[in-house]
């Protein structure tokens, strides 16, 4: 069992770095690949008596660790999927015209400004209390607050939506 630990290790020595230079380049993301690596080398581990036999175990490590990314890319698109037909199965009585018209003009200014208007008008926090959650100071906050109200007034209004009046509707 020694000798198989050592000769493992010899292995993965020699091909850790450059499977995992591969699989990143294969698969974008060396957080990902990384994961697919570290994952193949203990499925070798456990049949190294098998792997070390084949003709090319590097090959055979690069091979399952792209099958790993893979699968994991898929189970994180399936459970997307999965939830976007949850959610559009469910009728919100709430949604209405103004909200879709909010949350898409959130989506159109920066992120941050989006935070802060989101924490102000949502949630409620002071600019106080945004400041020290967002670790920043109270003048960008409001600087970033009153862009980004400015902001999500034009696109309210260029989207065709009044922006005056209660629920934005002119008061009707």
């Amino acid at each position: 069992m020694k000798r198989d630990a050592e000769e493992f290790d010899a292995f993965y020595t020699a091909s850790a770095q450059r499977v995992l230079g591969h699989l990143s380049a294969m698969v974008g993301s060396r957080a990902e690949a990384e994961d697919a690596v570290a994952e193949a080398y203990a499925r070798a581990w456990d049949r190294w008596a098998s792997v070390r036999e084949c003709d090319s175990p590097e090959a055979w490590v690069r091979r399952v660790a792209y099958r790993i990314a893979v699968s994991a890319w898929r189970k994180t698109v399936n459970r997307l999927r999965a939830h976007r037909r949850e959610v559009a199965g469910q009728h919100d009585e709430t949604t209405s015209v103004d909200h879709v018209a909010v949350v898409s003009a959130l989506r159109r200014i920066s992120a941050e400004q989006r935070r802060v208007v989101v924490l102000h008008h949502l949630v409620g926090l002071s600019v106080t209390e945004i400041a020290t959650e967002i670790d920043s100071n109270v003048n960008t906050v409001k600087t970033r607050l009153a862009r980004g109200r400015r902001a999500l007034a034009v696109h309210l209004s260029d989207g065709g939506y009044e922006t005056t009046g209660a629920g934005g509707r002119n008061g009707s």
